[in-house]
């Protein structure tokens, strides 16, 4: 007997319209139930992609963020391995899936290809995290951000699409203009409003946004800082002298490191309350869309 498929997004809310009104009387435990089940239905259908476990290079590009050229020259690298061939296409699997978000993440991070290769590696050959992440900061040394993307003038105004909100960016430098040529500050930034409000969202709206939370991110990146600057003023006194090369090589390391620590930290936990949120509203909309069902026939 074939195992029961999991619902799709269409499926769960045709299941609530057929929900008898005694059923909706008594909707919290529903609703939670269809809570999870669209989630879990999101995650599987990102983009709308169907999300079988094979894909074509197009859907596989897609659902990692980056573009068919990419995933050929991957492969042709060897960061990627071989698609299986059925006829004349080529399947990819999650294996690849998972590989092919590594990889854009890590170049994201600053690394070059031969980097990446070198890493890959090292996590094949099975070296433990440490060796990782001391192959990592002998790459990428103390630092690594955001890179900008500069293009002409031109393709920048096409990629904001908004005459409005680009002025507005510039204004923000999240776009730095050079004559003919701009800088985008924070790729990921537009990448993420391109995506947003694709789903109906204005660009002005996302900007609004954007320039509220910066202030409260600095709060809390203050926060952050503060508190490793001062664990370093307690190590390291006007006046005073200075700890030994090695008190000082680890403080710097911490220092350093405290960046990543951090980031993951927060992420983590803003993850964590953007969840909680989204269930809630998500769950307020379903009572509202189960209260307005006129009542299902009884089966």
């Amino acid at each position: 007997m074939a195992p029961e498929r999991p619902p799709t997004i269409a499926g769960v809310l045709a299941n609530l319209r057929r929900a008898p009104k005694r059923v909706r009387r008594q909707s919290r435990e529903v609703i939670e139930n269809a809570v999870s089940q669209l989630f879990d239905a999101a995650v599987r259908h990102p983009h709308g992609l169907p999300v079988a476990g094979e894909y074509r290079i197009d859907d596989l590009a897609r659902l990692a963020g980056t573009t068919t050229r990419n995933v050929r020259v991957y492969r042709d690298r060897g960061l990627l391995p071989p698609p299986l061939r059925v006829g004349r296409i080529a399947l990819y699997n999650d294996t690849h899936l998972t590989r092919l978000r590594l990889i854009t993440s890590m170049l994201n991070r600053g690394y070059n290809i031969a980097h990446v290769r070198e890493m890959l590696s090292a996590w094949e050959e099975g070296k433990n995290l440490g060796d990782v992440l001391g192959l990592e900061s002998a790459i990428v040394g103390t630092w690594a951000t955001e890179k900008p993307e500069t293009m002409s003038l031109a393709d920048a105004q096409r990629l904001v699409d908004d005459p409005d909100a680009f002025d507005r960016l510039v204004k923000l430098q999240v776009i730095r203009l050079d004559g003919g040529r701009a800088s985008i500050t924070r790729p990921k930034l537009i990448d993420a409003f391109n995506e947003i409000r694709g789903y109906g969202v204005s660009m002005d709206k996302l900007i609004d946004l954007h320039e509220q939370i910066v202030p409260l991110v600095d709060q809390i990146s203050e926060l952050l800082v503060r508190a490793g600057a001062e664990h370093v003023a307690d190590r390291i006194k006007p006046g005073e002298a200075l700890p030994a090369d090695t008190e000082i090589a680890e403080l710097i390391t911490m220092m350093v490191r405290f960046r990543t620590q951090a980031v993951a930290s927060v992420t983590a936990t803003l993850a964590s309350s953007i969840e909680s949120t989204i269930e809630s509203v998500v769950s307020r909309i379903l009572a509202d869309y189960m209260a307005s069902t006129p009542e299902a026939e009884a089966n």
